[in-house]
């Protein structure tokens, strides 16, 4: 009776000891937690009617999510723990976030159908997402060159590209959220979703390798679209999903071209 009380007592005076974690190990499940912190906050500004900081606060949010683990990989110091982390950050960050934002700032004037909406979008994300993390743990078993794609439209860019109404709002052309937009914007919603979702497949330029000779003219281009996105948001992004939804298309067509080139026969549903 004795030795059973010792190892409850030693059992509950603090239960299994976790080992001493390098600073580097931590530093990208922080930026995690901060991409969590501003996708929340995006809402929250949403629900105040500070409808600009709020989707700055939702893209800060993509943004941060999309370094965490580019970071870990950098350091080294990726873990299961990580991973976990940021599977559950990215499905508030690019799904909840951005769908609660439009939902409070227009959706919600088409009633019902703008709410089915925001939730179609939310579980489209959070399938893609699964649907991602299955492919990525059976990458092995397919042809490198696919590897190279993404199937249906990667979760940060729909985080991006379903609050397209916002921006154009934002450019204060006269138009006003209004019931009809609403429901114009819903359509769009359930678009987005379902390229989410879809076997679509789009380029992912993991594989892209600049030249020696044209590394400054691509490092002053960047330059210049982040200083344009500081300087003209709104114009910037609107122009920057116009620019994806038209690469799209050459997108399949050329991964048709690269599935013929290897010898390979292309399901239907792999473009469609």
């Amino acid at each position: 009776m004795g030795t059973q009380y010792k190892k409850f007592e030693a059992h509950a005076s603090g239960g299994p000891r976790i080992r001493e974690i390098p600073m580097r190990m931590v530093l990208p499940n922080l930026v995690t937690v901060l991409a969590i912190c501003a996708g929340l906050s995006g809402i929250r500004f949403a629900f105040e009617d500070r409808f600009e900081t709020a989707v700055v606060m939702v893209l800060l949010a993509a943004f941060l999510d999309g370094i965490d683990g580019r970071l870990a990989r950098m350091l080294k110091a990726t873990s299961k723990f990580g991973a976990q982390m940021d599977s559950l950050a990215d499905i508030v960050n690019f799904g909840v976030a951005p769908a609660l934002v439009l939902y409070a700032f227009l959706l919600d004037r088409a009633g019902s159908p703008g709410w089915i909406a925001a939730l179609l979008f939310t579980i489209a994300c959070g399938l893609r997402l699964a649907r991602f993390n299955v492919l990525d743990d059976d990458k092995a078993e397919r042809p490198l060159w696919q590897s190279e794609y993404f199937v249906g439209v990667p979760a940060p860019a729909g985080a991006v590209l379903v609050m397209l109404p916002l921006y154009l709002f934002f450019l204060r052309l006269g138009i006003e959220p209004s019931r009809p937009a609403a429901f114009i914007a819903t359509g769009f919603t359930i678009l987005v979703a379902f390229l989410l979702v879809s076997r679509l497949p789009v380029y992912s330029g993991k594989s892209v390798k600049i030249p020696g000779d044209r590394v400054l003219p691509v490092i002053l281009a960047v330059v210049l679209y982040v200083l344009l996105l500081m300087t003209y948001p709104w114009y910037t992004l609107t122009a920057s999903v116009a620019g994806y939804l038209i690469f799209l298309p050459f997108s399949v067509r050329a991964y048709s071209k690269r599935a013929k080139l290897e010898g390979e026969k292309v399901p239907p549903s792999d473009i469609g």
